[in-house]
């Protein structure tokens, strides 16, 4: 059973959701069985009341083990597509199936191979689905706003730095998540290298709903990386 939007936004209003993400290749990706839900209890145990996880195995297994809400989404890369979470209504078809509370898709103005328009899809969604409130990880203001007109519940700054026109730098993007505060009525969620806890206050100072964090805390390789570039920098 899904948790009402309005008890998770409650529950994670100034606060932190975190991620707990581990794609095959990757230190902790396990293909015999999920390994999140220990990063999750660890999460809970912090005071943690939303997990923002991929893959439908993940979902199921971080709700057995720490009773906690998902934002769910599925990575997965298509011809044509520049977008990868949640690109086509068979990722939307997964997830909903498995209960996501919260489904997180791609909500950039980039190329979609079935020709079809981001607005397109957020239709489709809604009327399949009319009840399950929608993330839109967008990377610019102008596709905030529009994911925005089109219907989601929440917008997440998931993608600044990983489009071609949005500002790459090393660090949160400060300016996106403030300019979005003040141009929509709905939750923003700052996300996209919050690295420091610093960061993460400052996120919230600037207005956002809240933070979602992952790779400082749930992955250990990306963690060591930044240690030893900074060592051999110095």
């Amino acid at each position: 059973m899904r948790t009402p939007l309005a008890d998770i936004l409650s529950a994670t209003r100034g606060s932190m959701i975190v991620s707990c993400q581990a794609l095959p290749g990757e230190p902790l990706y396990d293909e015999e069985r999920s390994l999140m839900p220990y990063m999750a209890m660890a999460a809970r145990q912090a005071g943690c009341r939303c997990i923002r996880t991929s893959s439908v195995r993940d979902i199921s297994a971080i709700r057995k083990a720490t009773g906690l809400p998902c934002i769910g989404l599925i990575k997965r890369t298509y011809e044509g597509y520049d977008s990868y979470i949640t690109p086509t209504m068979r990722e939307v078809d997964e997830l909903a199936a498995a209960e996501a509370d919260i489904i997180a898709l791609d909500c950039t103005l980039r190329p979609r191979g079935d020709g079809s328009t981001v607005g397109d899809f957020l239709r489709e969604i809604r009327e399949k689905y009319p009840d399950i409130p929608l993330m839109a990880d967008i990377s610019t203001l102008e596709e905030g706003v529009h994911a925005w007109k089109c219907g989601v519940d929440l917008v997440g700054t998931t993608l600044s730095g990983y489009t071609s026109y949005s500002p790459h730098t090393d660090g949160p993007d400060y300016d996106l998540v403030s300019a979005l505060v003040k141009a929509l009525p709905i939750p923003v969620i700052a996300e996209g290298r919050i690295h420091f806890p610093d960061q993460a206050v400052k996120m919230l100072q600037l207005g956002a709903h809240a933070v979602v964090v992952g790779g400082a805390i749930t992955r250990p390789f990306e963690i060591a990386q930044r240690f030893y570039g900074a060592i051999r920098n110095a």
